[in-house]
């Protein structure tokens, strides 16, 4: 399709033209968007309440580039559905299944469709709530409504979105989602949202975004009105005979079932192709996503159903062989004709990690293979001699980099003094907050077994927060139970807090330090304040906090935390001086444990890691997850693990759940329990040693972070829990 020379100009004048600020407003943007002023008013939408909607939205030309650049369109179909159908969303969605199971079983009886399937489409949309999108909805709406192709359909969209503000069902502020406008756990575009949206938990209110019944239940009533027929199946895999001719497959090429039979179509194991819950004639479609060389499905209606949600075939295979391997199914049989097959999310990260080690800018090692991991991989193929030097992730390249050992050496953490006023300050009364916070619903200053805190409420779990260190005391999870372990032993303060999560900043133990100053940092004894507290569009919590400014000490923090059904810590740290400056740290998570001798972490399996009781002197390979029944050393623990990934599970039998530890910015993990010998001298642990585990997201051993001058970092780690 071409555009028309008005969009052509349009086009080229929000390329050319910075980001608006409010000083200097885009023209040919606020044009636009009187155009849209004036529809939206045909559509009961008054002017003063459009202005006041659109205040401060300016275009972002960046979406304008990934009108034509869809994944499912662009990447191959094994790469595709290596990263969609991994292991870590199938374990993540039969821990929903089971989680949700009761809600799942109600809405599968009104709208007849099957619980996995529903699982199915929140994992491939969002991750099953944890990633919607970053753009902001409005922003990327009206850019799409004013310039590059399909504007027609992207002003539809955009009054949608407007309408739904309006009546109540959405908050305009913070609404964030994909760069096309498809939001919410689900993933609806908002013309979707209006006709298919349901109010499934009996609020008066349609709320894809904050409410997990209402999504699971509109998704549901969308396959059933895109024509879904319970108990029938979506399609199998079968075999295809030699030479079969290409020509005859394709979705919209239906035939019986004897028909097929009668091309030599049947069964991987060669028998004749029945299909459960469908007639003997049903008619399907051939589909060979890859040629006669790859695997082979006969799909059905349900199938259709599927791809209306986004026609790709590819997405929606996507789906509904994810909806099989929640219902315990093993994947697909047949292998896809490539000699490097994709790789799914765990894998990536080990990519990235590695391409870390040899001294690589990859950004975040997060299993999402960006334009900097591409460049990384594209430098190391060169290296080995490869071609084409594609950039591409891939278990070939994995391989050969696991296969030969990193070279490149980490840069020694910089030697901190103690501050000058860091004495005083340690021994100052806690302030909860010296600023004007605007005080919110679900926020409360009081106490938390004794200990002054920041008391978090929302819809969807709770926490505490420790005015003393910044420290989280406590996260629960509505109908759940403590994430954190706290030491019912603790010394007075200012004696530091055992349990929680302690920020260890900016150094980690005295990496690197002399003797005179205090172990683990600076932070975690001193008073915190209460910077900003804000409430978020999903019904989450976010507060800002800061402990003091240190006297000769060029870093500033600050530490973000997000409360909800998961909980997020941000720690930010700034170079303010003129010199760069290489810290180590960590967020020393105590998780709260059924018995610590029974519990299995996974993430771990193949990394290197460095043991403090052999005084970190060798490298060792971990073998399986890491357990306090290690032979080599049982029933303690003290690990560094280095160019680690940046996802880890905690397997708990005694409590039935599992601890989703996910981190970004965090090269280490380190794993601590002291076991039985070691707390007996420890007069805040003792025989609590049973009851946690640490799993901390870290920066330490060779694994430092060094931030240049005005430069910036952030450690992130998110929380999140399921049930075995």
């Amino acid at each position: 399709m071409t555009m028309t020379t008005r969009s052509l100009i349009l086009l080229a004048t929000l390329l050319a033209s910075p980001l608006a600020t409010a000083q200097q407003p885009d023209p040919a943007f606020a044009s636009c968007l009187s155009t849209l002023q004036a529809s939206a008013a045909g559509q009961g939408i008054p002017a003063e309440r459009f202005s006041a909607l659109m205040a401060g939205v300016q275009p972002d030309p960046s979406v304008l580039e990934l009108l034509d650049a869809q994944p499912e369109f662009t990447t191959p179909i094994w790469d595709y559905l290596a990263a969609l159908v991994d292991e870590q969303r199938v374990d993540d969605g039969r821990a929903m299944l089971a989680q949700h199971r009761a809600l799942l079983q109600q809405v599968s009886a009104e709208y007849g469709v099957d619980p996995a399937t529903i699982v199915a489409v929140w994992g491939v949309e969002s991750d099953y709530g944890r990633v919607f999108g970053k753009r902001p909805l409005l922003q990327s709406l009206s850019t799409l409504s004013c310039a590059g192709r399909r504007q027609s359909f992207f002003r539809g969209e955009l009054l949608s979105l407007l309408k739904l503000i309006d009546r109540g069902d959405l908050r305009g502020e913070g609404l964030v989602g994909s760069w096309a406008g498809a939001f919410g756990h689900t993933q609806f575009m908002p013309s979707t949202y209006a006709r298919i949206a349901v109010d499934g938990d009996g609020d008066g209110r349609r709320d894809l975004v904050g409410s997990i019944p209402d999504a699971l239940a509109s998704t549901a009533n969308y396959l059933k009105r895109a024509g879904w027929r319970s108990g029938e199946a979506w399609g199998m895999e079968v075999r295809v005979p030699a030479g079969f001719n290409v020509a005859q497959a394709g979705r919209t090429q239906r035939r019986s079932l004897p028909a097929w039979k009668a091309l030599g179509v049947t069964t991987l194991q060669g028998d004749v192709i029945t299909a459960p819950g469908l007639p003997a004639d049903a008619r399907a479609a051939l589909l060979l996503p890859a040629g006669n060389t790859g695997p082979a499905l006969l799909v059905f209606r349900n199938y259709d159903a599927i791809y209306s949600y986004n026609a790709a075939e590819s997405y929606a295979l996507a789906i509904a062989t994810l909806a099989d391997r929640l219902r315990g199914g093993a994947g697909l049989a047949t292998a896809w004709p490539t000699d490097d097959p994709g790789l799914g999310r765990r894998e990536r990260r080990q990519l990235q990690a590695l391409l870390a080690a040899r001294g690589h800018d990859i950004g975040q090692v997060d299993g999402m293979i960006g334009t900097a991991s591409r460049r990384a991989i594209q430098a190391e193929q060169q290296r080995l001699g490869w071609t084409p030097l594609d950039g591409r992730a891939g278990r070939r390249i994995l391989q050969a980099l696991q296969a030969e050992p990193a070279t490149v050496a980490a840069p020694a953490a910089s030697r901190f003094i103690l501050p000058s006023n860091y004495n005083t300050l340690v021994q100052s009364p806690a302030v909860r907050s010296a600023s004007k916070v605007q005080q919110i619903q679900g926020v409360t200053s009081g106490r938390y077994q004794g200990l002054d805190a920041w008391l978090i409420q929302t819809s969807q779990g709770s926490a505490a927060i420790s005015v003393f260190g910044g420290q989280l005391l406590s996260f629960v999870p509505n109908g759940g139970q403590d994430v954190m372990w706290l030491s019912p032993r603790r010394a007075e303060l200012p004696t530091p807090i055992r349990g929680g999560s302690p920020v260890c900043w900016p150094y980690f133990g005295r990496q690197g330090q002399s003797n005179d100053v205090p172990a683990h940092g600076f932070v975690r004894t001193l008073p915190w304040e209460l910077k900003q507290a804000r409430a978020l569009a999903d019904g989450s919590i976010e507060l800002t906090l800061a402990p003091p400014v240190l006297e000769s000490l060029s870093l500033r923090l600050q530490m973000v935390v997000t409360v909800g059904a998961t909980l997020t810590q941000r720690l930010i740290t700034d170079n303010t001086g003129t010199v760069p400056a290489t810290i180590s740290q960590a967020l020393h998570n105590y998780f709260r444990v059924g018995d610590a001798g029974r519990v299995d972490v996974e993430g771990v399996d193949g990394l290197d890691y460095l043991d403090k009781y052999e005084n970190y002197a060798q490298a060792r390979r971990q073998q399986g997850p890491w357990n306090l029944r290690d032979a080599r050393d049982p029933g303690r623990s003290d690990r560094i693990y280095t160019q680690a990934g940046g996802r880890y599970v905690l397997h708990d039998p005694v409590l039935k759940r599992r601890i989703i530890l996910e981190t970004q910015g965090s090269r280490s993990l380190v794993a601590w329990n002291p076991g039985a010998e070691a707390a007996a001298r420890m007069a805040d642990v003792g025989d609590g040693w049973r009851d946690y585990v640490c799993l901390e997201a870290a920066n330490a051993g060779p694994d430092v972070v060094t931030i240049p001058a005005g430069g910036r970092h952030v450690l992130q780690q998110t929380l999140s829990v399921q049930p075995l």
